[in-house]
């Protein structure tokens, strides 16, 4: 089955602000990680931070966001457009990068994955 880390996640291992490391545990292989968040992460790098980064970043599968991860992205967005809530695209590409693997999504924030039909585990720090 597997699991996908949001990007909130990935930035709080690499913070080393994860109490709980149970998300490494091989029993979850694979852990995944979209191109999305790849580049969330990068984006947000400050000085002297990339050697680290990249050694984490390749421990993880890193999956391509491809036409079908598209396609349902674009879904969502539209559907949740039209009630009002504007969604982020990374946040629905990543979204439906678990979806369609049928794999939980680890988040620390809940709130921006409003479809019924994603697994969540609410991650927080420290917990």
């Amino acid at each position: 089955m597997g699991l996908v880390l949001d990007t909130s996640v990935l930035i709080d291992l690499l913070r080393g602000e994860i109490a709980d490391d149970s998300v490494l545990d091989a029993a979850r292989e694979p852990v995944m990680i979209s191109t999305m968040t790849v580049h969330e992460v990068l984006f947000g790098l400050k000085g002297g931070e990339r050697a680290f980064t990249d050694a984490v970043l390749s421990s993880f599968a890193i999956v391509p966001v491809g036409i079908a991860e598209a396609e349902l992205s674009a879904f969502w967005r539209k559907r949740y457009r039209s009630q009002g809530l504007t969604l982020e695209l990374a946040d629905t590409a990543i979204a439906a990068t678990a979806a369609l693997r049928n794999a939980p999504l680890a988040t620390a924030n809940v709130k921006d994955f409003p479809m019924p039909e994603l697994q969540i585990e609410h991650w927080r720090v420290g917990a």
